[in-house]
């Protein structure tokens, strides 16, 4: 099988060729520069509440006081009932956080019932808190 060198060619642009020169400038686009147009907000309408529209009111969250506290009451009294082989959940968080802080320096084990009762204690605090938050907000906001 017989090859065949090419002749040297020029290369148009290296040595003394020129390139031709284009008639309107080649606009390069990438995807790590930024487009000269600027981007369009489309929830910006125009004339309304100064240019900005806002989904959201800006205390979305509207914290009270009674909210917590009275979740709080209404989380601590159900769960202080003795139910778990006749002790109670709040009992028995505690009651493992007095034997973690026994062996102080060490943290709890990743098999002790500590994290159990945490996370169920918690979890139902919290519970609490955001049905406590939806319906005393919901009832004074007349929703329901």
């Amino acid at each position: 099988m017989a090859t065949t060198v090419a002749a040297p060619t020029a290369v148009l642009g290296l040595g003394s060729a020129t390139l031709p020169s284009p008639k309107r400038p080649t606009l390069l686009t990438s995807e790590f520069v930024r487009s000269p147009t600027r981007a369009r907000n489309p929830l910006t309408v125009s004339r309304g509440s100064g240019g900005k529209y806002t989904c959201f009111e800006r205390n979305w969250l509207r914290t009270d006081f009674n909210v917590i506290g009275f979740g709080l009451i209404g989380w601590i009294a159900p769960s202080s009932i003795p139910a778990i082989d006749g002790k109670s959940l709040t009992g028995l968080f505690f009651e493992s956080i007095g034997a973690e802080l026994a062996h102080f320096p060490t943290g709890p084990a990743l098999t002790s019932p500590f994290w159990l009762w945490l996370v169920t204690w918690h979890l139902g605090l919290f519970l609490c808190l955001t049905f406590g938050q939806i319906g005393f907000k919901g009832r004074t906001e007349e929703y329901f």
